[in-house]
């Protein structure tokens, strides 16, 4: 049994104490309680960081966990330290929080004291401003307890030679890596990587989630490097440590991207990114959630091994075009330097590493929009009010319609971010500073700023995630061919069957049904998901965030098509009410019938070079296509789709008969890991309506 299968036992065992991070983070709190926003926080961050005693797991190559922030505390104690902490409220994902990719490059290059320093030499640059002097003493406690935390974990180490059952050369090699990183700037692959997974350590001990990893196999590659031609380290050895880090990323959506091409484009592709490939695919876990910038110089037999991964079931990496990406985030008028040097955070949402403050985003329903259209504004299926567009027999041609409907997206947009607005900007930032996270992003210290309140080079940036373009573009042709060019029925005929939810309208439904389908490279259909991109792309384009940032859209719906599905009634495509919307930007499942190919040309037609955040299009192969003789096939598929414009590919390889029988025996699958959307997950952990949306996804051959 391998190092990280070992390690996988122990993490599994959790302590059976509560989990009490604030019972920390609540003794620096209360030690003055009057302190200004950014100073009590730091006092509990330091505390949260350097009080607790770390526990260093037998099978630890690389040291981090959260074992040790269980206690068997009283609850006495633990209610006085809740009600400590409720009073410096936290963040959440709507207000900036997390889903965030930290300046690990920097970090690298700088080291831990290299960062202290920054904010000495800011102090004197900034003295005459006792704000910011206050925001960089405050910086600077969070990265104090931070050291004292990697110190802890040295002397943990040490403690630990005298206990039965610890190595002890794992045990020197942690405590020489933890005392090298608290004095300098990392000197070797082990270094960097122990530097960083504390720091992601420290992050999730804060409470946030979806913190990426980033570009690993660039920040880390000048070290690693450096150890390989120095004969310091091994491939081999490069993959047991990194092994030892992914397999910890069970709980979370960690997004860790490899490849990608410089600004002069280059392919950036390197030894490193195959290791990192090779311990993903040797854990066979679905939290390292790992991402390919894939470019046209991307060599062929790096995406075959790609390809060879995915193949076992796992769904990594998510495959994203490179050039629609750069292309796409170079609207918003970014550096370039800055650009090129992109991964992405939680799913598959672009992102500037360090140089913007943390994501946000929500969902925008667009097939509800039917419902106002044909309702006089009213939804009685969800309960809401959109326009009052008039009676649907006024209109008389799909040119109207068409008018009719973009009127309600408009209006729809507009009240979106109203409520975005609401939410987003509902604190005040000076009293929910970030010291810690403010430390990790350009530039904070040297403006004297926090993350969220000005330092950032950018400002923020939030997605709206465009539900159903599949389920839109199959109702618009549906609408175009059965109402105004076979005249088959009327619109106010069409709207009595939606309010039916096709009940006595059941040959309407097989006549919507037969209409042109997306997913089949029919440009009847196809047209009106080009229409989709562009139009809803330039309503949103027309509003900022708090801070001036963009706001992105997004063809990607995690399995909030599912949740959306159950709000929205019957559309005009044939859907019924409560079934589920079309997935992501993927066609409606089952409809795309003519083949692989057919779907890659009609899913390449819109411009998503308009899609700032990114797109998911989930896809389905029978295990056969992963076979070296037809794997080839894939890949000249793939390299096609994304010749042609195609933004992002995500790829499930379990069979239909697997899947079912993993429903009825889960007993039997407990390791089984397939692609959800966006992110992998145990099959048999998901709920009954994902496990059922994954399997009616059309399975190509």
């Amino acid at each position: 049994m391998k190092t990280f299968e070992l390690l996988n036992f122990e993490l599994k065992n959790k302590p059976s104490e509560d989990f009490t991070p604030y019972y920390f983070r609540a003794q620096g709190l209360e030690k003055n309680l009057s302190a200004k926003p950014c100073t009590a926080r730091a006092d509990g961050i330091y505390s949260l960081f350097s009080i607790p005693t770390p526990i260093i797991l037998k099978n630890e190559w690389v040291a981090g966990n959260l074992h040790f922030l269980f206690t068997n505390i009283e609850n006495f104690f633990l209610d006085h330290a809740k009600g400590i902490c409720r009073m410096f409220p936290e963040r959440s994902f709507e207000t900036n929080k997390d889903h965030y990719a930290p300046n690990y490059r920097h970090l690298i290059a700088v080291g831990l004291p290299g960062l202290i320093d920054e904010i000495h030499h800011s102090l004197k640059l900034h003295e005459n401003d006792p704000e910011k002097c206050e925001t960089l003493a405050a910086m600077g406690r969070t990265l104090c307890g931070f050291k004292k935390m990697i110190e802890n974990h040295a002397a943990a180490a040490e403690a630990c030679k005298d206990l039965e059952g610890y190595d002890h050369e794992k045990l020197d090699f942690i405590i020489n890596n933890c005392n090298a990183i608290v004095k300098g700037k990392p000197q070797s692959f082990a270094e960097g990587l122990q530097l960083v997974w504390f720091c992601h350590n420290a992050f999730l001990m804060e409470g946030r989630y979806a913190m990426a990893l980033g570009r690993m196999d660039q920040y880390l590659y000048p070290l690693y490097r450096s150890d390989i031609e120095s004969g310091r380290i091994t491939d081999e050895v490069v993959v047991e440590l990194l092994e030892n880090v992914f397999i910890r990323l069970q709980d979370d959506i960690v997004n860790i991207c490899i490849g990608g091409q410089n600004k002069y484009g280059e392919c950036e592709v390197n030894p490193l990114s195959r290791c990192i490939l090779r311990a993903v695919g040797n854990c066979n876990v679905p939290g390292p959630n790992l991402s390919l910038r894939y470019t046209l110089n991307t060599p062929d037999d790096f995406l075959d091994d790609c390809l060879k991964t995915i193949g076992t079931g796992l769904g990594y990496p998510a495959l994203m075009n490179d050039d629609v990406n750069i292309a796409a985030l170079k609207r918003f008028g970014y550096e370039d330097d800055d650009v090129y040097d992109y991964c992405m955070v939680g799913c598959i949402e672009n992102f500037l590493s360090g140089k913007q403050p943390p994501w946000s985003d929500g969902r925008f329903d667009t097939p509800r929009y039917f419902d106002y259209i044909f309702n006089r504004g009213i939804s009685s299926t969800n309960y809401s009010i959109g326009l009052d567009t008039g009676d649907v027999s006024d209109i008389t041609s799909m040119e109207r319609f068409m008018e009719v409907l973009e009127a309600q997206l408009d209006y729809g947009v507009s009240e979106y971010c109203a409520g975005f607005y609401k939410r987003n900007n509902s604190i005040n930032q000076k009293f929910y500073p970030e010291p810690f996270l403010s430390c990790f992003c350009d530039d904070c210290i040297g403006k004297g700023l926090d993350i969220n309140d000005g330092g950032s080079k950018y400002p923020s940036v939030h997605g709206a995630a465009l539900m159903g373009i599949g389920t839109m573009t199959d109702s618009l042709a549906a609408i175009e061919k059965v109402v105004f060019t076979d005249k088959t029925v009327t619109l106010s005929q069409l709207g009595e069957a939606l309010k039916c939810n096709f009940e006595g309208y059941e040959d309407l439904r097989m006549t919507l049904l037969a209409a042109p389908k997306y997913g089949n490279n029919d440009d009847f259909a196809d047209k009106y998901a080009v229409w989709f991109i562009d139009y809803l792309s330039s309503l949103f384009d027309k509003y900022k965030t708090r801070d001036g940032g963009g706001i992105y859209v997004v063809a990607a719906s995690n399995t909030d098509n599912i949740g959306a599905g159950r709000e929205i009634n019957a559309t005009p495509d044939g859907r019924l009410r409560g079934e589920p919307l079309s997935d992501a930007a993927s066609p409606t499942y089952g409809r795309d019938k003519r083949g692989a190919t057919s779907t890659v040309n009609s899913v390449t037609k819109p411009d998503y070079t308009k899609v700032a955040c990114g797109t998911v299009v989930n896809q389905k192969f029978s295990p056969a296509m992963f076979t070296d003789a037809k794997r080839g096939k894939l890949l000249a598929l793939i390299k096609t789709y994304f010749k042609k414009g195609g933004q992002e590919m995500q790829i499930n390889a379990t069979s239909r008969e697997i899947l079912i029988d993993a429903m009825g025996h889960p007993e039997n699958y407990q390791n089984l890991v397939v692609r959800v959307s966006g992110f992998s997950a145990f099959y048999v952990t998901l709920s009954k309506s994902v496990q059922i949306d994954i399997l009616n996804r059309t399975q190509q051959e």
